[in-house]
């Protein structure tokens, strides 16, 4: 039986890309939190994303001004994405009334991916369509996602309040927009 040679090279770099999917979770044997507040005055303002959402409808973040909005980058592939899908529409059903509003933003190539994605796990926000992170590249220096999923919130005046590297909770989303609302 021949064996291929670029097989455990294929091997290596599926193992790499799944470890990087997402980082370790605090208390998980890792010294590092998931989540970096960022104090009012150092805060950055968020670009203006803007586009489509998966549903096809425009969409842009600057509409959201005067909420708290938890961003959160995903793609269909993504198996933490997966798992944190329901938490997320959890959150929006529980802290809209409040202010709060969860925007995703879908990196997947094919927006059908996306489309099934949303369909499947019955996301109740909406989510703009961004293939290859073309709008993600707007943001400033510092907050762009380098694994998934990826969540930036941002404070009632549109700026980058948090940034969280892991997959999150409805809980997660409490306690992390809890402040911002009352600031």
């Amino acid at each position: 039986m021949r064996r291929h040679p670029r097989l455990p090279l294929l091997a290596l770099l599926v193992a790499v890309a799944l470890s990087a999917c997402t980082p370790a979770r605090e208390g998980a044997g890792s010294p590092v939190s998931p989540l970096t507040r960022i104090p009012a005055a150092d805060r950055k303002t968020a670009p203006d994303l803007t586009g489509s959402s998966l549903d096809g409808k425009p969409v842009s973040l600057s509409r959201y001004r005067g909420k708290v909005v938890v961003l959160n980058v995903w793609a269909s592939w993504c198996g933490p994405c997966r798992a944190e899908a329901p938490e997320l529409s959890g959150a929006q059903q529980a802290l809209a009334a409040k202010g709060v509003q969860v925007l995703g933003v879908d990196t997947d190539a094919r927006q059908d991916k996306g489309r099934a994605f949303q369909d499947e796990h019955g996301l109740v926000y909406p989510s703009l369509h961004d293939p290859g992170s073309r709008k993600l590249v707007r943001l400033p220096k510092g907050y762009l996602p380098r694994a998934l999923p990826y969540t930036l919130f941002i404070d009632r005046h549109g700026k980058i309040a948090a940034k969280y590297l892991s997959p999150l909770t409805e809980a997660d989303v409490r306690a992390i927009t809890r402040p911002l609302l009352a600031e």
